[in-house]
């Protein structure tokens, strides 16, 4: 375990959240541009024209990149594919995330490092050595227990299965995050109701919503009641971490491109944590007491082991939403910074701030910062209390500009 890397692998929707992941110390971050992505609705995509500066960034904190192209792909989306893969390659992007054949072939054909996505449903060793002509790394299947995982990381060393860079192939499982009651996420509730496919990043999520039963025959309707029967609760494999890093993993990734920075930074924080603890060997119980408590503050619809340990079914929801047990509410944004006694102006636009309260800030700079209000001045005075319209200066370390957003963090 010691002289293995395992490679934290975190989301990246928006600049904020890349910032974040960076300063919370992930190995790599995935992202998307334009439309050939999963999370071409949901997630703010970055363009082609971001990825020489998402490279520069990441290069600088020794982060890897990997570009998510993994939809399904028809015939008039080739041109953009190659487009696509042709900048990335040019911009210094680590790899291409990829599911469609075509974009697989296209990146052996030019050169272009591969990682095949968990939409390929990679779920046993011959399936692996298929996949090895074209990628390094493995998505394996999400529906995989540890001890499948385990047997299909002994066979690639043992059988010495190389990927086009003449070293061993690696494997990626889901570790913490949103998970889809289809399988590895094959659904087709969103075309069949509103022509939109989660298999070409379109999901409107239909398995989150309540649903009204009705008999055909008689028309009688029920309610179902206390479970969001579709919607499972969010993957959280922090208890047992050790357990997934001793199956042969290498990469642990991390769900959220939707996600808010401030969630990027709790979850990686937290998951960087316990790498380095299981590493080091202080990884206790009740350190896993204190990161689930920690990331049950962010976003989360509930908890579950995923079906690592056995599971052959979902734990659903009982209810719609975050379950997180804490939430921020937008109070303003930066005005402009004094870095020699390093003080942020503020205007406020909403809601009241006060001495003592617990804020965050935001921005594509900083990533994420938390810290509490010791002082507040207005008009060079200290005061108390500010409320919406008031112009206020506060302690903070990091930048603060237009593009900072202040929030305050509360009970939820």
């Amino acid at each position: 375990m010691k002289n293995k890397e395992i490679e934290l692998l975190a989301p990246a929707g928006s600049h904020e959240a890349l910032a974040a992941a960076i300063h919370a110390g992930c190995n790599a971050v995935y992202f998307g541009v334009e439309q050939l992505n999963m999370r071409a609705r949901s997630s703010i995509n970055f363009t082609l024209e971001d990825l020489k500066e998402i490279s520069r960034r990441c290069q600088e904190h020794q982060v890897r990149t990997y570009l998510t192209l993994n939809t399904v792909l028809y015939d008039h989306d080739i041109r953009l594919m190659k487009t696509i893969i042709d900048q990335a390659k040019e911009s210094g992007i680590t790899a291409i995330i990829a599911s469609d054949h075509a974009a697989m072939q296209y990146c052996k054909s030019i050169g272009m490092p591969l990682h095949i996505s968990t939409q390929c449903n990679v779920t046993n060793m011959e399936t692996v050595e298929f996949y090895a002509a074209f990628a390094d790394v493995m998505v394996l299947s999400r529906e995989l227990s540890l001890r499948q995982v385990a047997d299909i990381a002994r066979e690639i060393e043992r059988r010495e299965v190389k990927g086009p860079s003449g070293e061993l192939i690696r494997l990626e499982v889901f570790a913490h995050g949103a998970l889809c009651m289809a399988v590895s996420g094959k659904c087709y509730l969103s075309l069949h109701s509103n022509n939109a496919s989660a298999n070409r990043g379109a999901c409107i999520q239909n398995c989150r919503k309540e649903y009204i039963v009705t008999s055909k025959e008689d028309g009688v309707e029920f309610e179902i009641d206390n479970e969001y029967i579709m919607s499972a609760k969010d993957l959280c494999t922090i208890g047992f971490l050790d357990k997934v890093l001793e199956a042969g993993v290498s990469v642990l990734k991390i769900e959220g491109r939707g996600r808010s920075a401030d969630y990027v930074d709790t979850v990686i924080g937290c998951y960087r944590e316990a790498i380095d603890a299981i590493q080091a060997g202080t990884y206790t119980r009740e350190k896993v007491v204190q990161w689930t408590e920690q990331l049950a503050t962010v976003y989360n619809r509930g908890f579950w082991d995923g079906y690592y340990l056995g599971r052959t079914m979902g734990e659903w929801n009982d209810s719609y939403g975050s379950k997180a047990t804490e939430k921020k509410l937008y109070l303003g944004r930066g005005v402009k910074y004094f870095k020699k006694i390093q003080v942020g102006e503020f205007r406020m636009e909403s809601h009241v701030l006060k001495k003592g309260d617990r804020i965050l800030l935001t921005s594509p700079q900083i990533g994420v910062l938390k810290t509490e209000v010791d002082e507040i001045h207005v008009d060079g005075g200290p005061v108390e209390t500010v409320r919406k319209g008031d112009t206020f200066s506060i302690k903070v370390e990091e930048k603060v500009g237009p593009s900072t957003k202040l929030y305050k963090i509360v009970p939820a």
